[in-house]
C-alpha cells in the first residue's frame, strides 16, 4: 500500500524531472553551449535529489557519502563550466567572422549608412525609430547632441555594433551584437566613456527581454543615493527595538516576561548577547567584502520580532555594483559569517549538553528541522526518545541563529537567498524564484503564522529585485554557483521539518 510519503516522494520526482525535461527542450534550440548548460543543472541537482530520494525510501547516507556526491558534482560542474565557456568563445569567433570588416555604424539620426567622418550631428535632440508599436514612431533622445555623438564613438566591431538607439528613462538604450567576452567590452567602453565625457553618465551592459545583450546609457544622477538623515533615524530606532525584542525573547526562553522584571537582566544578558553576535557578525562581514570592492552600504536597518528576536537586517546597496560577482560576495559574506557562527554555537551546544542542562526542549522540537534534528541525534543519541531533553543554552542560541540565516536565504527579492541567485542565474530566474518563494510561504502559513509574518515582511519591504550591475551579463564563476547552491540546500534543511514516519525512523521524538 502507498503511503502518503511515497506519493509525496513520487511527485517531487515527477516536478524534478518535469523540470529537467522542460530546461532540456530549450536547451536543445542553443546547441551544443544550451546542452553543456543544461548539463551543469543536472549536475548540480543531482546530489540533492539522490539524498531526498534515499531519505524519501529509509535510505540513510553517512557523511562520508553525502560529501563524495558534493565532491564529485562540484568536479564535474567546474568541468562543465570550462566547456561551456569555451563554446561561448567559438561562438564569439563565428559571430566575428560574419561581420563585415568596416568602421561604418548606423545612424541615429535618419536611419542610414553613414561615415565616422560624417558631419557633426544637429545641436537639437536627435530622433529614432523606435520599435514598439505602442509609442510614438518618433521619440526624443533625452540626451545632448554633443553628448550623443561622443557615445556613439565608443563603440566598435571589436566591441559591441549597435544597430538601434531608442530612448530610456534620462538616457538611451542600444541594441546590436556583442562582439567580444562581455567582462572585457564593459571594461573597454567604460573606460572609453568616462574619457569622453567624465563621470557624468553610466554604461550598463545587460540583457533585455529578448535575451540580448544591450547597452544602456543613464546620467550619474541615477545613481543610488545616500541615506537620508530620516532613515538613519529609523535605522537607530530599528535598532533599539531590535535589542528589546531580543531581550524579551531571551526572557520567554528563561520562562518570565523581561519587561516585568527588568531587574532579572543578568538572566537574559547572554542569551541575547548570543543572539546579538549572530547578527553582529553578519554585519562585519557584510561590509569588510562591501569595504573591499567599494561598495558603500546604508546602515543596516534591523527587523525586531518577538518570535526570534529579530529577522536580520536591511542593508540597501548605496553604490553601483560592477558586477554580479560582487552582488553574490557581499549577500554570501554576511549569511556565511552568520550561518557559520550559529552552527558552532549549535555544536559547541550540544556537546556540552548532559543531563541537567539549563534548558529542558521537548523532543518534538527537533522534528522541525532536518539539519539541527540529525545533529541532534549524531550528538545525543538515544536522549531525543524521551519526553524532555536536557540541553545547553548554547543549543537555543544557535538554533535561533540558523534560524534567522536561513531565513534570509530564502530566494526572494532582495533578501540575500534572493540576491544570491540573482547573481548566479540573473533577473528572470531570481523572478520566477520570488514568485515560487512566496507560494511556499503562502501554504505553510497556514500551519504556521511565522511564515504569513515573514511572507507580509518580503512583500511590503523586499519583493523588488536588486537594481541591475554594471556589467550583467558575466556570470560568477563556477565555485561561487557550487558555494550558493548549498548555500540554497542548508537553508531547505534548516527550514524543512521531519515528517512523523521518518523522524520515528531516525528515533526522534518518543
Amino acid at each position: 500500500m502507498m503511503t502518503s510519503e511515497n506519493t509525496a516522494t513520487i511527485a517531487l520526482l515527477l516536478v524534478a524531472l518535469g523540470i529537467l525535461g522542460r530546461g532540456f527542450y530549450r536547451a536543445k534550440q542553443e546547441g551544443k553551449l544550451g546542452i553543456l548548460a543544461w548539463l551543469q543543472s543536472v549536475v548540480l541537482m543531482a546530489p540533492w535529489l539522490l539524498f531526498f530520494g534515499f531519505f524519501s525510501a529509509g535510505i540513510y547516507l553517512n557523511l562520508v557519502a553525502v560529501l563524495l556526491m558534493l565532491v564529485v558534482s562540484t568536479g564535474l560542474y567546474i568541468y562543465l563550466g570550462r566547456e561551456v565557456r569555451s563554446a561561448q568563445g567559438d561562438r564569439v569567433l563565428r559571430s566575428r567572422a560574419d561581420l563585415p570588416d568596416t568602421r561604418e555604424q548606423k545612424s541615429v539620426s535618419d536611419g542610414n549608412w553613414a561615415p565616422e567622418s560624417q558631419p557633426d550631428p544637429p545641436k537639437q535632440p536627435v530622433k529614432t525609430v523606435t520599435s514598439s508599436p505602442n509609442t510614438n514612431p518618433l521619440e526624443i533622445i533625452p540626451v545632448p547632441a554633443e553628448d550623443l555623438k561622443a557615445i556613439q564613438g565608443i563603440f566598435g566591431i571589436d566591441t559591441f555594433f549597435p544597430t538601434e538607439t531608442i530612448p530610456y528613462q534620462d538616457g538611451l538604450i542600444l541594441k546590436g551584437n556583442l562582439r567580444g567576452d562581455p567582462e572585457q567590452v564593459h571594461s573597454r567602453l567604460s573606460a572609453s566613456l568616462q574619457a569622453r565625457l567624465g563621470s557624468r553618465y553610466r554604461l550598463f551592459l545587460v540583457e533585455n527581454q529578448d535575451d540580448k545583450p544591450v547597452v544602456i546609457i543613464l546620467p550619474s544622477d541615477n545613481d543610488p543615493q545616500p541615506s537620508t538623515l530620516s532613515q538613519k533615524i529609523l535605522a537607530v530606532v530599528l535598532l533599539l527595538a531590535t535589542i528589546a525584542t531580543t531581550l524579551e525573547t531571551s526572557g520567554l526562553l528563561r520562562g518570565f516576561d523581561f519587561f516585568s522584571s527588568p531587574a532579572r537582566y543578568p538572566e537574559v544578558l547572554p542569551i541575547a548577547a548570543g543572539i546579538w553576535a549572530v547578527l553582529g557578525s553578519r554585519e562585519i562581514a557584510r561590509r569588510v567584502v562591501a569595504n573591499r570592492y567599494q561598495i558603500n552600504l546604508s546602515w543596516p536597518f534591523f527587523i525586531p520580532t518577538w518570535q526570534i528576536g529579530s529577522f536580520g537586517a536591511i542593508d540597501r546597496f548605496e553604490s553601483l555594483l560592477p558586477n554580479r560577482k560582487v552582488l553574490f560576495d557581499i549577500s554570501m559574506a554576511g549569511e556565511a559569517a552568520g550561518g557559520i557562527v550559529a552552527l558552532l554555537m549549535l555544536a559547541v551546544g550540544l556537546l556540552l549538553s548532559h543531563p541537567g542542562s539549563l534548558f529542558q526542549i521537548p523532543a518534538e522540537f527537533f522534528k522541525g528541522s532536518v539539519l539541527v534534528g540529525t545533529l541532534a541525534k549524531v550528538v545525543l543519541g538515544s536522549a531525543l526518545q524521551q519526553q524532555l531533553v536536557d540541553v545547553h543554552p548554547l543549543v537555543v542560541i544557535g538554533w535561533l541563529g540558523l534560524v534567522i540565516t536561513a531565513i534570509n536565504l530564502m530566494p526572494a527579492g532582495q533578501l540575500d537567498g534572493g540576491r544570491i541567485v540573482q547573481a548566479i542565474y540573473g533577473r528572470k530566474t531570481a523572478n520566477r524564484a520570488t514568485l515560487v518563494t512566496f507560494g511556499v510561504l503562502a501554504i505553510a502559513s497556514l500551519v504556521n503564522p511565522l511564515a504569513l509574518y515573514w511572507a507580509l515582511v518580503i512583500l511590503i519591504l523586499q519583493r523588488n529585485l536588486e537594481r541591475p550591475s554594471l556589467n550583467e551579463l558575466t556570470e560568477p564563476d563556477d565555485a561561487r554557483a557550487a558555494l550558493g547552491l548549498l548555500a540554497l540546500f542548508l537553508m531547505i534543511a534548516i527550514l524543512l521539518p521531519w515528517t512523523p514516519a521518518l523522524a520515528e525512523r531516525l528515533g526522534i521524538g518518543n
